[in-house]
């Protein structure tokens, strides 16, 4: 039966003692919105979870480095409760094992002359048994802290990252394809809570690809519960592509769409107070997304862009994308844009996209 679950977090050791207990904070209050009906006690470097835990959700809490289920024992019962513990794990059924100790407190006794005796004590009983500290068959970790004594076989891997939210919020251009939702959890895995947003630029786009959407900002629950989507509908590529055929400039479509669709994410970053935006570009992926393009497309916002793909080929965000569970979600069909012209720009100049924008807001007052 497991008494407690051992969290251990990943880089928060490394910041200083003030912003390490800001951060641990975090990450405990993130525990309770996955876990609400578990327990928690926190030490340096360590966090114990007990009660009503649901293990497998720690999976999904950034800043979590791994997690073991523990067994408690008083250090008086230490060697009883371990020997019942290797029967327990079957360790008779293995050749090699090792005992790792960690110790916190005062005692009369090193790490090293406490894994000996306990090492001893194990071989009497399983004669047969060899210690090998390199590639052991069977580990078993004991934490001593004072007086109090845990044990546990096994590190489940977490997340790794730092806890969501203490880096405040980034606004997600959220088109609910492949690359946008891997993006967005790139941003919260480094602490960034995230505001998807789907911009419906009518009449370009059908029902399907909102619907697609909201099931992808669905899926990314598990790791930011309360994560909700906001649709925005835009005309105003339907009235920009107007004066673009006019001087058979259609190239520049994409470019303008997207440039549009960074000022409406800023509109709403400022609303929220997110410091930023997120988008699924990876270089060279597709025309908006050359060197040239993405310069045209960050000069239409005060706000940092964040493109947490840019250097990944689309197999390895595919494989990250089924890792998180949103790829079979994004590879739903929706019928594309219907605004994408046949030859996109790939070498756009800023003052010529400008120039069609000055165009737009004469002609339609803004």
């Amino acid at each position: 039966m497991t008494d407690y679950w051992l969290v251990r977090y990943s880089e928060i050791f490394l910041k200083s003692n003030h912003v390490q207990k800001r951060w641990v904070n975090k990450l405990v209050d993130n525990i309770y919105k996955h876990i609400p009906n578990c327990h928690v006690r926190t030490e340096r470097g360590r966090i114990w979870l007990y009660g009503d835990v649901e293990p497998e959700k720690l999976k999904n809490v950034f800043g979590i480095r791994s997690y073991s289920p523990c067994i408690y024992c008083s250090l008086d019962e230490l060697n009883e409760c371990l020997l019942e513990y290797c029967e327990k794990k079957n360790l008779g059924d293995v050749q090699t094992f090792a005992l790792r100790i960690k110790r916190v407190g005062t005692h009369d006794f090193s790490s090293q002359d406490k894994a000996r005796e306990l090492g001893n004590l194990i071989r009497k009983h399983y004669p047969h048994l060899k210690v090998d500290l390199d590639s052991p068959e069977k580990e078993i970790f004991i934490e001593i802290r004072d007086s109090d004594c845990y044990l546990f076989s096994e590190k489940i891997a977490g997340p790794g990252g730092i806890p969501l939210g203490v880096e405040g919020s980034l606004v997600a251009l959220m088109s609910g394809g492949i690359d946008s939702p891997v993006a967005a959890y790139m941003m919260m895995k480094r602490g960034c809570s995230i505001i998807p947003i789907y911009v419906d630029i009518d009449p370009y786009l059908g029902e399907k690809g909102k619907e697609r959407a909201f099931k992808v900002v669905d899926a990314l629950k598990q790791y930011q519960p309360g994560i909700e989507l906001e649709v925005i509908s835009d005309d105003y590529l339907y009235n920009a592509k107007k004066i673009l055929k006019q001087y058979n400039s259609d190239k520049y479509t994409c470019l303008m769409c997207k440039r549009r669709l960074y000022r409406v994410a800023e509109g709403l970053a400022n609303k929220y107070g997110a410091l930023g935006i997120v988008t699924g570009d990876s270089l060279g992926q597709v025309a908006s997304q050359t060197l040239d393009n993405l310069y045209v497309l960050d000069e239409a916002t005060n706000l940092p862009v964040y493109r947490p793909l840019i250097s990944f080929d689309k197999e390895e965000v595919i494989d990250i994308a089924r890792r998180i569970g949103t790829y079979s979600l994004s590879t739903i069909s929706t019928g594309g844009c219907g605004a994408v012209p046949e030859k996109p720009a790939t070498k756009a100049k800023l003052d010529i996209v400008k120039s069609f924008e000055n165009m737009y807001n004469e002609q339609f007052k803004v």
